[in-house]
């Protein structure tokens, strides 16, 4: 049987890195991707000491079409396959982030990351995907998509308001809905990992780094009959994780 190989952004710490963490463990190539080579080297080399060898660091900007096109031709001269890419990189932008306030340029900083980004690195890893018997796109997203979430009073992350990040996950929700759709062989969906402990929010998260990196990776090993199309969230109990868009 062959060895299923996955791209992961922004995969050199966080979510990201434990993402690639479960993965390695499951039997996976992973192709480790960050923006700055060296700190993915040195998520690498911490690996190989765990005796997880089975991993490559790839540069890779999302913001940056050539960065984007060259860790585009790194793998294909390695695979001509890819099973799994997940859209993991994304940045919070700069904080307050009130909507009738925070500047565009703040608004199109993080949209041209969380969203144009993903776009980017997605359409030009479609011909490797498509080699795949059953590809997989997981598009790291967050709770704060949630048009109808947003919309209840009483959801307890109702004042968690904003004009630049929620947005941009959002949009990057209506995306995979629409790629679903486009790609009805594939499995693409929506993943939130939860309100975690990292940078975004002072590590005051109430899930652990790891219990969210399997919890992404779990979306990523979906079966030929998974689900596609669908949002799903570390937030949501009990063996059903849909959650409302």
């Amino acid at each position: 049987m062959q060895q299923k190989k996955v791209f992961i952004t922004g995969a050199n710490k966080s979510i990201g890195y434990h993402t690639a963490k479960a993965l390695l463990h499951k039997g996976y190539f992973v192709y480790l991707g960050s923006r700055d080579l060296e700190k993915g080297k040195a998520a690498v080399a911490n690996f190989k000491t765990e005796g997880l060898t089975d991993v490559m660091p790839i540069q890779i900007d999302v913001t940056n079409t050539d960065s984007i096109t060259q860790a585009y031709e790194t793998i294909a001269k390695t695979t001509d396959i890819l099973d799994v890419l997940i859209n993991n990189a994304g940045i919070l932008g700069e904080v307050p982030q009130d909507a009738s306030e925070t500047s565009l340029t703040n608004i199109k900083n993080v949209f041209n990351t969380n969203f144009f980004g993903t776009i980017a690195v997605t359409q030009q890893f479609l011909p490797l995907l498509k080699g795949a018997s059953n590809p997989v796109i997981v598009n790291v997203t967050s709770g704060l998509a949630s048009l109808s979430l947003h919309a209840d009073p009483d959801w307890k992350y109702y004042h968690f308001k904003g004009g630049a990040y929620a947005p941009s996950k959002t949009a990057l929700n209506a995306y995979t809905q629409a790629l679903a759709y486009d790609l009805k062989h594939f499995k693409v969906n929506a993943v939130d990992p939860g309100y975690t402990a990292t940078d975004f929010n002072n590590h005051s998260g109430t899930e652990s780094v790891a219990s969210s990196g399997i919890f992404v990776a779990n979306y990523a090993m979906l079966a030929e009959d998974g689900p596609t199309g669908k949002f799903f969230s570390h937030e949501m109990k009990g063996t059903n994780k849909e959650y409302p868009w």
